[in-house]
């Protein structure tokens, strides 16, 4: 009898263990990071996003510096800081209306709030809400979108290694068009 019930107890074990787990349910069981390193990373994930939204306003004393390979001693992977440099391209040569042939966007401005940032498995993922105000001519346009920023250890350093979009109908007014999230 023992060993029937053992049996039956390994089958269950088996069966969940096979069952795969929805990405949003692994979040909200992993571990929380500290307080001051959420911070340094939304401040990393802040920092593109407000490149991105300021390359769609026009000006002469555009700031063309390019990312910096760290901020606040988190570092920038090369393979992101490459889609960065390709998006703020895009956005600056792009029409920077809210329609076509309508007036230019006169300024843009990008806040961040933290939802969390979670460690799981050798990924810490940060998942924040961006609100994008960007004003023209005659009003603004106000948009907030989820997104989720990884970052993983590399040499020792937090290294941010991709972005994307939690929302998958909202098409952000900062990224570009050919944004391959």
């Amino acid at each position: 009898m023992v060993r029937l019930w053992l049996r039956v107890f390994l089958a269950a074990a088996l069966v969940a263990a096979c069952l795969q787990v929805p990405s949003s349910a692994t979040l909200r069981g992993a571990p929380r990071v500290d307080g001051e390193t959420t911070e340094q990373l939304a401040a990393v994930a802040r920092t593109l996003l407000q490149r991105r939204s300021q390359a769609l306003v026009q000006t002469r004393d555009r700031d063309r510096t390019r990312l910096p390979e760290e901020i606040l001693g988190v570092r920038i992977s090369p393979q992101v800081a490459r889609v960065h440099a390709d998006a703020v391209r895009e956005l600056e040569n792009r029409n920077r209306a809210p329609v076509e042939g309508g007036p230019a966007y006169t300024g843009a401005r990008t806040t961040l709030d933290t939802a969390e940032a979670v460690r799981v498995g050798d990924v810490v993922a940060l998942e924040a809400v961006e609100h994008t105000v960007v004003r023209y001519d005659s009003g603004r346009v106000r948009q907030d979108v989820r997104r989720r920023f990884e970052f993983k250890d590399v040499d020792g350093r937090l290294t941010l290694i991709g972005e994307r979009v939690l929302d998958p109908a909202v098409r952000p007014v900062n990224d570009p068009v050919r944004a391959s999230r």
